[in-house]
């Protein structure tokens, strides 16, 4: 005697009789999905808007102590890695899903609606999208922020080298004196006269060091560029 296989299909329908009817179920699925619609559509309006004022309630007992920042830290690194720190509003990547799904299982367990979105990002994702490393914080009081999500790639190993020139008027003038002696010492010896000296080098240098000063300070005028200290939270284009 051959035994009838098992239609898992069959015992499924059989398990959901055994509960409610198809109708009840359909309209309980219905109903969930609604709510997660409207949750979705009311976080990306806010994401989109609202107030930067905002101070959400948290319950502390149930927040991460190693995801908590404040205003003076995200400061400090959005100087050193010439970031900027603005609402989510001016943000014109793409938020993506499990952000989204990460703010719904707050909201959720601390019982609040969450708002006053900021964003850490490179100037230039406030403009157009790209890939690198934005992180996703919301205001809990006294210039504290909790960071809710990080996507994207992590910021280039050298990005901190590279724009510590941007710092400080300090900085940049130790850089372009420090390309002025390279570029010279790349000038070969006698170019402009048949015998080197150290007066010729330095007025060779002198020379260098005005050239790529006026370079400088037509690349920073022209484009409207300013010192990481002056942007990190200004919402400018050209600040």
């Amino acid at each position: 005697m051959l035994l009838k296989r098992t239609n898992i299909e069959e015992k499924l329908g059989k398990a959901v009789k055994g509960t409610k009817n198809s109708e009840k179920i359909l309209d309980e699925v219905f109903r969930i999905l609604e709510e997660d619609q409207q949750s979705t559509e009311r976080i990306h309006d806010n994401l989109s808007g609202g107030k930067s004022t905002i101070i959400n309630h948290f319950d502390f007992d149930l927040l991460d102590t190693k995801k908590i920042y404040h205003l003076s830290h995200i400061k400090k690194i959005c100087i050193e890695y010439r970031l900027r720190f603005l609402d989510s509003k001016y943000f014109k990547g793409e938020i993506p899903n499990r952000a989204i799904s990460k703010i719904k299982e707050l909201e959720k367990e601390h019982k609040i609606e969450i708002q006053g979105y900021k964003i850490i990002a490179p100037s230039k994702l406030f403009k157009l999208a790209d890939k690198d490393d934005p992180l996703l914080l919301v205001p809990i009081g006294n210039d504290y922020f909790y960071l809710i999500h990080k996507w994207g790639n992590d910021l280039h190993p050298l990005r901190r080298a590279l724009m510590w020139p941007f710092k400080s008027i300090v900085n940049l003038t130790l850089l372009v004196l420090a390309a002025s002696y390279l570029v010279t010492l790349l000038v070969p010896n006698g170019l402009f006269s048949k015998s080197s000296s150290n007066a010729e080098f330095w007025i060779i240098y002198f020379f260098m060091f005005k050239s790529i000063a006026a370079v400088v300070i037509f690349y920073g005028f022209a484009l409207g560029k300013n010192f990481s200290p002056a942007i990190w939270n200004s919402k400018y284009f050209n600040a």
